[in-house]
């Protein structure tokens, strides 16, 4: 084994209960020699990244299959009735490290201790990498959409040679925490252009239940607002990319993405067990002209039937 690189062994899932399935290799992760390289070694994660095999953005395609899985430092481990479904790293990683490779994923989206992790076991070459940039909102909290950028900065996606950031920006109306995400998202954009970097900007309109429960509206009048705003933050839009969701009526989709000109992908969130129906909502969206690719996380990660291999594949195929 190199001393900058983690390697695992293939193995065959048997598709037990809530574990990928579906045939392919799926990667064992040594949690032992993964901590022991981060103790002894630490600079082992810079070098990796120094060394990583680069891609531009879009491939001769023009889409784009990211694979996200920045959940977990937002305290959000929950998938469907599991709520600490993402709580195992090794699992997580090795359903990543399969879905990294299927033909036609581009990429992953994380956090910083996440893609660490993946540098080490030599899963990002030649693959596009985003970071995380705001994860400070945590799941459930009363600050929750004063939303610090505790994660990724611009120089540190820059530092490590990765192709773009993500961020999260929540709206509500009624919650001064918003205006202050609003105007960090804004210098954010700025940064990232400055150094010629995409971001992309996950814009909601969010409100609270009378429980406290923080949602987001996906109408079309408000997933519209929301694209306008998002549109309009920084001091230019050059590097600014879009994530949005599908509308609660797809139909409306044509409409709510004529609201900008900037490129934008859509993301998957949770779709529960009718996997079918959401795949049919992306493929209707992805023939918009300003919509570029899906990001997708929990949906392929932990789909309701266990096999990562063909629900990440019939994402792909929908591209």
């Amino acid at each position: 084994m190199r001393a900058d690189r983690v390697g695992g062994t293939p193995r065959q899932d048997t598709g037990a209960a809530g574990a990928p399935a579906g045939g392919a290799a799926l990667t064992t992760v040594d949690v032992s020699a993964l901590v022991r390289l981060r103790t002894h070694h630490p600079e082992a994660i810079a070098e990796a990244a120094a060394r990583r095999t680069r891609r531009p953005l879009l491939d001769e395609t023009g889409r784009l299959m990211i694979v996200a899985a920045d959940h977990p430092a937002r305290g959000a481990l929950g998938v469907g009735d599991r709520k600490l479904a993402m709580a195992n790293r090794a699992d997580l990683l090795e359903r990543l490290c399969l879905a990294l490779s299927r033909p036609g994923v581009d990429g992953v989206l994380a956090t910083a201790d996440i893609l660490d992790d993946l540098l080490l076991l030599g899963a990002l070459d030649g693959k596009v990498v985003m970071g995380s940039m705001n994860r400070g909102g945590l799941q459930g909290a009363r600050f929750e959409l004063d939303d610090r950028f505790t994660g990724h900065r611009a120089e540190d996606i820059e530092r490590l040679g990765f192709d773009a950031g993500k961020l999260l920006l929540r709206i509500d109306y009624d919650d001064p925490g918003s205006l202050t995400t609003l105007e960090s998202t804004a210098r954010a954009i700025d940064d990232m252009a400055a150094r010629g970097l995409p971001l992309f900007v996950e814009p909601f309109i969010s409100r609270r239940t009378p429980e406290g429960r923080l949602g987001n509206d996906l109408s079309a009048e408000a997933v519209t607002k929301s694209i306008a705003i998002a549109s309009g933050l920084g001091g230019t839009s050059a590097y600014t990319w879009l994530k949005v969701p599908v509308t609660d009526n797809p139909d409306d989709m044509a409409e709510v993405m004529a609201t900008s000109t900037l490129p934008a992908v859509l993301l998957g969130g949770e779709v529960g067990d009718d996997q079918d129906g959401a795949y049919e909502k992306w493929r209707g969206a992805l023939q918009l002209p300003t919509v570029r690719g899906l990001v997708v996380g929990r949906s392929l990660l932990y789909p309701a039937d266990g096999d990562v291999t063909a629900a990440v594949d019939t994402a792909v195929g929908l591209l």
